[in-house]
């Protein structure tokens, strides 16, 4: 699944402020969204909506890009109602966005380029054969219809791909000093050396001398 914004070191606990803050980034907006899909507007600015904030609330957490993506329904209900287009819109771009979301939660930054072509290729295909299956079905073919639609996926792709590439520099360098500390405070493990070897003197007492009358003589061999 693609990740989110980073911490230090994958399998570090996260602090509570963090993950606070990727809360509240989410559904702030997730609630950008509704509100924007609520009001009344014209297609084009409600669609662009949809695609770019629905990409950009996945990246606090992939259930806020499947509950954006599930907003699009929600103009229906608006007390404005609908506009006409979005009849069309919500199955056609909706299907889109699902599948790119599906693919873009299945690996990190390289599955990007997967997911933007799983997103604007049903979309050019029916825009070149729609008329064909379905001639009431020209709004595929609509240039505004598909800059749209393009133009808010390439820029939320676009933020996804900076995003990831950051956050994989940044968990290189955490490691990088975690591992220049490590190495700081390691003891290098030295031989303790040997006692150095005393030099052990033996003395001999000298052998013991026999006191020596006055009155006797010396005796060759003897000392005095």
């Amino acid at each position: 699944m693609t990740e989110t914004f980073p911490d230090a070191q994958a399998g570090t606990p996260r602090s509570p402020v963090w993950m606070l803050l990727r809360l509240l980034g989410g559904w702030a907006l997730v609630a950008l969204l509704a509100y924007s899909l609520w009001s009344p507007g014209d297609w084009v600015t409600q669609l662009l909506a949809w695609v770019l904030l629905t990409i950009l609330a996945d990246e606090f957490g992939g259930w806020f890009g499947y509950i954006g993506a599930l907003l699009g329904g929600l103009p229906f209900f608006a007390p404005g109602g609908a506009a006409a287009q979005w009849t069309v819109i919500v199955p056609l771009v909706g299907g889109a966005l699902l599948a790119l979301l599906l693919v873009k939660h299945s690996g990190g930054a390289f599955v990007l380029p997967f997911a933007g072509v799983i997103f604007a290729l049903p979309l050019l295909v029916l825009a070149r054969y729609g008329t064909k299956l379905d001639p009431s079905l020209t709004l595929p073919a609509n240039e505004t219809f598909l800059r749209t639609a393009l133009t808010a996926m390439l820029a939320g792709l676009a933020f996804s791909f900076v995003r990831q590439l950051a956050g994989v520099v940044w968990r290189y360098r955490a490691r990088r000093r975690a591992t220049r500390v490590a190495a700081g405070t390691v003891v290098p493990a030295n031989p303790i050396p040997a006692a150095p070897a005393h030099e052990v003197i033996t003395v001999t007492p000298a052998p013991e001398e026999l006191p020596v009358d006055p009155a006797t003589p010396p005796q060759p061999g003897r000392h005095s």
